[in-house]
């Protein structure tokens, strides 16, 4: 029996999303009627400021970054970490990781405010993170650790207003926190979201609770059209729909029709252009400006291209077959279609980055991007300049002739095809000095200053790659659950919902029969795929069970080393005992810890001078007279000698 449950109200247009200036790339949202925070703004705040005031003491002045990020920090002691844990009490101890994730973002805007103090402010933005991940990983409580600390949402009080409530797992995506990011607690609540066994609560959609049927074995459990909420689920049909979309368009640029009607492959393929256009126009209304990324714009781009192209061919049309008019707007269309190969090969990389080669790429290409825009800025310039000079002396005849071949000419010495034969005739010697000092300023400047920020870009990246892709697979997934919709009609099913749910049905059905209505069609469309997930979920379930029956987590494998190690017993047999006394101290230098030994030694030492002076000072009586106490002494050597050494 299949389940027809809703998580949401029916009413998928009153949403209404927003979102803070970091979270430019994510789709944060913010519902009607939320229920209050668990805990108040104000004392949410007041948390964060005994933090920040904590971080100040511990931090008060200019330190390396490396002495609070190595492990077993001399820094963020133990007992620095303990104190951070009391500053909500026992009552607000929860969210003391949003916190200090907040901390960290005062302290950036602190760094960019103050520049003379820059460099403190940055270590103490560094500290809080780290206090942060040190508290995520000591939490040994699984469930309140996922379900208190990392997704309950908690505001704070903002110009006598709470702010929009949010999570620490959206928090650190904001702030791509990717110390935060990469500890164990924070991967772990990653990974059962993306599963699917950590959902949003039916009756409150601002808190998440654990998947109730992820111990099930029943199979029909299982088959439920909401399961497509599952970020996984979403992906996995995102790339099979990029995957359709791909031979769509390579079957269509490869089956030229003369007769210039449209066939059923090219009439396919500008129907899911029309799904994605929708569905990127939907996320703009409910988003806004912050919605807009690289790879937005490039997808409009390609769906701006396919609208020409489909334009140019209901024009076509419009002639009678084999005329001028057909066979040339044809023939334009067919340019505009064949024009987006490249753009729908790349568009691929956008649904493959949960794969961790091309997630660490697509890093690598977005950073080199940011800093292209410095190149471009400087290249802009430049051109102006010179292109002003090259005009001024093609003017000096009181005509512009050579305009075009001016500007051609600077994009080859841009592309390092410079045309240097050209300017011998113009203006000389000026044009042909300009053009050798704009080649110069462009190819050995400019180009070799993008070459330096490309590989400054490459190497922080991929010295930090591991980092880099859980960041990215991160934000992934928050993307799915962050502003889930009432009903996942993923493009270019979304024209389903549309014109055959929305606009006939949505304004007159009741609302629970309309649900069913969403529920019974969401079956059928992804039934091939809920098929196969049920029956990954069942198994699933099995293995869930069987880790509880060991007394470990859900998501636990047994490993190669595992199968035979319950046969073992190290304290048994000795060999525990063995390795605890060869281990070396890795908690400690090894110079600390010969300065610790040789001050016990000292310390030891003083005790026994000391004694031997009290027992000098107390006569005979203390030592048995005076023979005993010339021969503890030793022939010829005083008490002050003894003392004084």
């Amino acid at each position: 029996m299949v389940k027809w449950s809703k998580l949401f109200n029916s009413d998928g247009h009153d949403r209404r999303h927003q979102i803070e200036n970091e979270a430019s790339a994510l789709l944060p949202t913010r519902r009607d009627q939320l229920p209050p925070p668990p805990i108040p703004p104000k004392e949410v705040t007041k948390v964060a400021l005994r933090l920040k005031h904590q971080i100040e003491q511990v931090i008060p002045c200019e330190l390396e970054e490396c002495k609070v990020t190595r492990p077993h920090s001399s820094i963020l002691t133990p007992a620095v970490v303990k104190t951070a844990k009391e500053a909500g009490g026992e009552e607000y101890r929860a969210c003391i990781v949003f916190c200090l994730l907040l901390v960290k973002k005062w302290f950036q805007g602190q760094a960019s405010c103050e520049l003379w103090d820059a460099d403190l402010h940055n270590v103490r933005a560094i500290a809080a993170e780290m206090l942060a991940k040190l508290i995520i990983e000591g939490e040994e409580d699984l469930n309140y650790l996922l379900e208190e600390v990392l997704l309950k949402r908690y505001s704070i009080f903002i110009d006598g207003e709470a702010s929009v409530p949010a999570n620490a797992i959206e928090r650190a995506v904001d702030l791509h926190a990717l110390t935060v990011i990469g500890s164990s607690g924070y991967q772990k609540c990653i990974s059962y979201l993306w599963r699917g066994w950590l959902v949003q609560d039916d009756e409150d959609p601002s808190r998440f609770v654990h998947y109730r049927d992820k111990s099930n074995t029943n199979y029909w459990a299982h088959l439920d059209p909401d399961r497509m909420r599952v970020p996984l689920y979403q992906n996995t049909v995102q790339i099979a729909m990029s995957l359709i979309y791909l031979a769509l368009f390579t079957g269509a640029i490869n089956t030229i029709n003369p007769s210039g009607d449209l066939d059923t492959v090219e009439g396919l393929l500008y129907v899911f252009t029309l799904g994605f256009i929708a569905d990127e126009v939907s996320k703009f209304w409910k988003v806004g400006r912050y919605y807009l990324s690289f790879w937005n714009m490039f997808n409009s781009t390609l769906y701006a291209l396919l609208t020409t192209s489909f334009v140019l061919r209901i024009v076509a049309l419009g002639y009678k077959t084999h005329t001028p008019g057909r066979i040339r707007y044809n023939e334009l269309s067919y340019n505009f279609l064949a024009f987006t190969a490249p753009m729908f090969w790349m568009r691929l990389l956008l649904y493959l980055d949960t794969f961790r080669f091309f997630g660490a790429m697509l890093v690598v290409l977005k950073v080199m991007m940011r800093e292209s825009l410095i190149f471009f800025a400087l290249l802009i310039v430049v051109l102006i300049g010179f292109l002003q000079a090259f005009i001024g002396l093609d003017m000096a005849d009181n005509s512009l002739s050579d305009t075009g071949f001016v500007i051609q000419a600077m994009l080859n010495a841009i592309m390092q095809s410079p045309e240097f034969s050209g300017f011998e005739k113009f203006a000389h010697p000026f044009g042909i000095t300009l053009y050798y000092i704009f080649t110069f300023v462009v190819m050995v400047i400019l180009l070799n200053i993008l070459i330096a920020l490309y590989n400054s870009a490459y190497e922080d990246i991929t010295e930090n790659a591991l980092d880099e892709f859980m960041a990215l697979f991160s934000q992934k997934t928050m993307q799915f659950v962050r502003a889930p919709d009432e009903n996942v009609f993923i493009a270019p099913f979304n024209l389903v919902e549309l014109f055959c749910l929305v606009l006939p049905f949505e304004w007159w059905l009741p609302k629970h029969r309309y649900e069913r209505l969403n529920d019974v069609v969401m079956g059928i469309i992804y039934s091939p795929l809920l098929i196969v997930t049920a029956a990954i979920e069942t198994r699933q379930a099995r293995r869930v069970r069987f880790n509880r029956r060991r007394g470990e987590e859900d998501d636990d494998e047994v490993h190669e080393w595992e199968q035979v190690l319950h046969e073992c017993d190290f304290e048994a047999d000795g060999w525990d005992k063995k390795v605890q006394q060869s281990r070396p101290n890795v908690e400690v230098d090894g110079d600390v810890l010969e300065v610790r030994r040789l001050r016990k030694e000292v310390g030891e030492l003083k005790e026994l001078i000391l004694e031997l002076k009290g027992a000098v000072v107390g006569g005979s009586g203390s030592w048995g007279g005076d023979t005993m106490g010339g021969s503890l002494l030793g022939k010829g050597e005083s008490s002050e000698n003894v003392v004084r050494e």
